[in-house]
């Protein structure tokens, strides 16, 4: 490891004893490395969502629905590359000549992923408490901004549906009753595997909205 990522990752806090586990941590699959981040990526995706979901359980009173809406936001690949960019991982990532040539260093997937390995790093290195302190400090300015508080409920439904693998939500009109003037609509959301809820509402969009509300919910 060059001196210049050294001085980097200790100026960051993280405790550089292995080297080598930092490399990998840096390290993108188009270099033909032995080991490159992905294994790592796969442990700090839990250790920042664990973090993040605790985080926002202390410090927030909302329901489960907005609680799972924030957290969607902040854990999401682009506040992870945002977050990455913020702190000049780009300048340290290992990569292979073409991904260079094609703009890994900038893209959203390779930044978010290696944010996650060097806290997965991090893990390994000393332990959760101490990680999760270096990621309350990085991710300070996500945490104090607006992501994922005002985000439309329909949209936060498809979008935890992306998240967690599944197929897009479905949503279908159940009953329309009273006159023409005061109709009442109740619609019923459903995600494959999951579960469904169904919402009554004055109108086909607002009942929409509202059985997304509730499912996030229920089940977000």
């Amino acid at each position: 490891m060059n001196s210049d990522t050294l001085d980097w990752l200790k100026q960051l806090g993280f405790a550089v004893a292995d080297e080598a586990l930092w490399l990998e941590a840096l390290t993108h699959g188009s270099t033909g490395a032995a080991r490159d981040y992905q294994r790592l990526e796969f442990l700090g995706d839990r250790v920042l969502g664990l973090t993040i979901a605790a985080w926002l359980h202390g410090s927030h009173q909302g329901p489960e629905g907005e609680l799972a809406q924030r957290l969607n936001a902040l854990v999401s690949r682009q506040t992870c590359a945002a977050v990455a960019r913020a702190i000049g991982v780009p300048g340290h990532l290992r990569l292979g000549k073409q991904a260079r040539d094609d703009g890994a260093a900038d893209s959203d997937n390779v930044l978010g992923d290696v944010m996650e390995a060097l806290l997965g790093a991090s893990f390994i290195a000393s332990g959760f408490d101490a990680t999760r302190a270096l990621v309350l400090q990085i991710w300070q300015a996500a945490l104090q901004g607006k992501a994922g508080q005002s985000k439309h409920p329909k949209s936060a439904l498809q979008e935890w549906a992306a998240g967690n693998r599944r197929k897009p939500p479905e949503y279908a009109l159940v009953d329309r009753s009273g006159p023409d003037h005061a109709s009442r609509f109740t619609v019923r959301v459903s995600v494959n595997n999951v579960g469904a809820v169904e919402a009554t509402a004055n109108s086909k969009q607002e009942a929409e909205t509202a059985a997304a509300r509730l499912f996030m919910e229920r089940y977000g």
